[in-house]
């Protein structure tokens, strides 16, 4: 079973084409499947095209969020409603080729538990593709997986993959990085790039800043994640102990000068040495609490809050209620 998760945000113009495209392929690669689109908070017809082609073929079902909560949400929503035994990513857009799917189900048979795609000859403009390869170079090596393309937004994985891992905010381009953390066998497909046909792209130049400070808390949640009491612990040890090493200079100083008299008498409030003593001591042990703090959330703390709300389903994605 098959379960292919696409997140809709104002796509009204591709999602006909793209239905009949995953027919044409899926038809002849799987036995069974099915295809959720995720609506994503669209201010046009996506919804109404989602909700026809749902009433057309029982295979395909729709998921509408109450507003724009991103794509990471998206994708979580579907995940959680997919029955399949493998859940295959793709956007709406028509970039992504439905044709690839047979290669990347022959890569799960040879024993991977996630495929990602890489988009060799990428159809965007310079001022994507350019940001997008700095990017991918530094994800590589600062999470020790390599990979051409960690962005592509078509990926195929086990269904095992979904329940272990946890995707929230804009997380979801790391899903490879995160099952290749918990022990996942994780390769790379080149893929099939095609043209923007329709509407434009969701993404500007913040993107890439944005994909920074992702980077930096997914370095951190697999090397940290479930101790961060040996990051932040390790800085509270190293600033509390310069701190203290600073007031213990002073204080052997003052001894000198005020009780043993071997060297001339000088206030030592008056040196910047123990104001900066005085505040890496003080850094030092607030880091150490935090780290403590940090130590009892991971380890007492259940799952959080879905970061998503649903306003309505169509298809099979909720049969226990009426369609739309």
């Amino acid at each position: 079973m098959l379960s292919i998760i696409v997140p809709v945000l104002n796509e009204q113009d591709s999602l006909d084409r793209l239905w009949s495209e995953i027919q044409e392929t899926a038809d002849s690669a799987v036995d069974r499947y099915e295809v959720i689109f995720i609506d994503d908070g669209s201010t046009d017809a996506s919804w109404n095209t989602i909700c026809r082609l749902s009433e057309s073929d029982a295979r395909v079902s729709g998921i509408r969020l109450r507003r724009n909560f991103g794509k990471a949400a998206a994708l979580t929503a579907g995940m959680e409603a997919a029955s399949g035994d493998l859940i295959l990513m793709m956007d709406a857009d028509l970039q992504d080729d439905p044709a690839e799917i047979p290669s990347f189900l022959g890569q799960i048979h040879d024993g991977y538990d996630v495929v990602n795609g890489w988009k060799q000859r990428r159809q965007d403009p310079w001022h994507k593709v350019y940001p997008s390869r700095v990017f991918n170079w530094m994800v590589s090596r600062l999470t020790g997986l390599h990979l051409h393309d960690h962005n592509c937004g078509l990926k195929l994985f086990r269904s095992e993959v979904a329940r272990e891992i946890r995707i929230y905010g804009e997380l979801h381009r790391f899903i490879p990085v995160l099952a290749f953390a918990r022990g996942f066998r994780v390769t790379e497909l080149p893929v099939h790039h095609r043209p923007r046909r329709y509407g434009h792209s969701k993404y500007g130049m913040r993107r890439f800043v944005r994909g920074l400070l992702d980077l930096v808390t997914v370095t951190f949640l697999i090397s940290f994640g479930r101790r961060p009491q040996h990051a932040l612990g390790a800085a509270g040890l190293l600033f509390l102990a310069v701190g203290l090493l600073g007031l213990a200079w002073l204080s052997v100083l003052w001894i000198l000068m005020n009780v043993v008299g071997l060297l001339p008498p000088e206030p030592i409030g008056n040196r910047p040495l123990l104001a900066y003593s005085v505040a890496a001591a003080l850094l030092g042990g607030q880091a150490l609490s935090l780290g403590l703090l940090a130590e009892l959330i991971v380890a007492y703390s259940d799952r959080a809050q879905d970061s998503y709300s649903v306003r309505e389903t169509c298809g099979r994605a909720d049969p226990g209620e009426p369609e739309c």
